[in-house]
């Protein structure tokens, strides 16, 4: 085997063969795994959304907790059951500061069976400062076999005092092209197909392959965008509005409600209550935190289903922007040439801009627990006269 192949080949091994695209990222991890003396205790993995962060996080995680060559070890740290990893991903709006702290009580433990104990953060952008400032010492003065790994789109979505305490890895964004051949590879969909939904999602892994192979996600974004296209006074915002909404709330519904029953299933068995049985009143706090819990979940994807579309409506208006200025090579939204381009020879770009801009603004308030329908009505107005209300 040539030098080549081998290193292809290393890459491709377990704990890294799930990690697609990011080549440089993984021999920078593989090398900090393999030498003590380039192991930084505390990592900041940054990418877009769908850049595969959490995914090389957990790769990097088997790495460090199994010997070379346990393979056994690789996979129940990729499958989230080792003893020795630690993960956080929040499915509410943020990281509490009771989540935090129970992560920085665990990375004081010694590892039980393997090299290292690795705490993984995957939503590090969603700690409030308080929350942040709970984990400064644990990420400055880590025990000796302790590692943190701090996932987020940018290092700028974290406190300096906390960028100032980590190793930053930043991964690098695919080509539209690369995700088409990756979702044609996993899903067998057609190239035409696969190269739209990647163009659409905007690279993002995920998102992409969900709309290759889903026709009525591919439908409702395209209804969605040549709705908001059409939107031309007040009536016409809250109408739309209310179907972004009315959108979003279906796809968490379908997201959460199979796992949700499930897991109150699941529950319900361990408690010994029978299928059908009501809920004794002894055990009636641990089914109410579980809804609790899955409330919080439902309103985490109703936000994250509202982002996608906002993230859409800023390539649409991007789009007019470029056509604008004359450099129309590479639009996001070519389906809708036409409309776009009607949009861009009534509106000056001033306009275009205005409206991005209270889209990004929008997101932001949304984040942080604006009410959705009304955030997006206001939106929406701007949108309608070019002016923010």
């Amino acid at each position: 085997m040539d030098a080549t192949a081998s290193a292809m080949a290393d890459l491709n091994a377990l704990p890294w063969g799930e990690v697609w695209g990011q080549d440089a990222a993984v021999r920078a991890l593989q090398g900090a795994a393999s030498d003590p003396a380039a192991l930084t205790h505390a990592w900041l993995i940054t990418g877009p959304p769908g850049s595969g962060r959490s995914t090389l996080a957990h790769a990097f995680a088997a790495a460090l907790i199994a010997e070379p060559g346990d393979t056994a070890a690789m996979r129940q740290v990729l499958a989230g059951t080792h003893p020795d990893l630690t993960a956080l991903r929040t499915e509410g709006v943020i990281i509490t500061i009771k989540h935090a702290r129970a992560l920085v009580e665990r990375s004081y433990f010694a590892p039980s069976v393997g090299r290292y104990r690795v705490i993984v953060m995957e939503d590090a952008d969603r700690m409030s400062e308080r929350t942040s400032n709970v984990l400064l010492k644990a990420l400055e003065e880590p025990p000796e076999r302790t590692v943190w790994v701090l996932c987020a789109p940018s290092d700028a979505d974290l406190l300096p005092t906390i960028r100032s305490r980590v190793r930053t890895l930043r991964l690098r964004e695919p080509d539209v092209d690369d995700v088409a051949r990756l979702i044609v590879e996993r899903a067998g969909v057609s190239y035409d197909i696969a190269e739209q939904s990647a163009r659409h999602a905007q690279r993002h892994i995920g998102m992409a392959q969900r709309l290759a192979t889903d026709d009525a996600s591919r439908a409702r974004r395209d209804e969605l965008m040549r709705a908001v296209l059409r939107v031309r006074g007040v009536s016409d915002a809250v109408e739309v509005a209310g179907q972004v909404v009315a959108a979003a709330t279906d796809d968490a519904k379908a997201l959460t409600a199979e796992r949700d029953e499930s897991e109150r299933a699941a529950l319900l068995r361990t408690l010994g209550v029978a299928e059908g049985q009501a809920v004794p009143p002894a055990v009636r706090s641990q089914v109410s935190a579980l809804e609790d819990e899955q409330k919080r979940r439902a309103t985490r994807s109703l936000r994250d289903g509202i982002d996608r579309v906002l993230t859409d409506l800023e390539s649409l208006f991007r789009d007019v922007l470029m056509i604008q200025f004359g450099n129309d090579a590479a639009l996001i939204n070519r389906e809708l040439d036409a409309d776009l381009r009607a949009c861009g020879a009534v509106w000056p770009p001033e306009r275009t801009l205005t409206v991005v801009d209270r889209i990004g603004e929008t997101r932001a308030n949304i984040e942080q627990n604006a009410a959705p329908l009304l955030a997006l009505e206001s939106m929406l107005i701007t949108v309608a006269n070019g002016r923010t209300p």
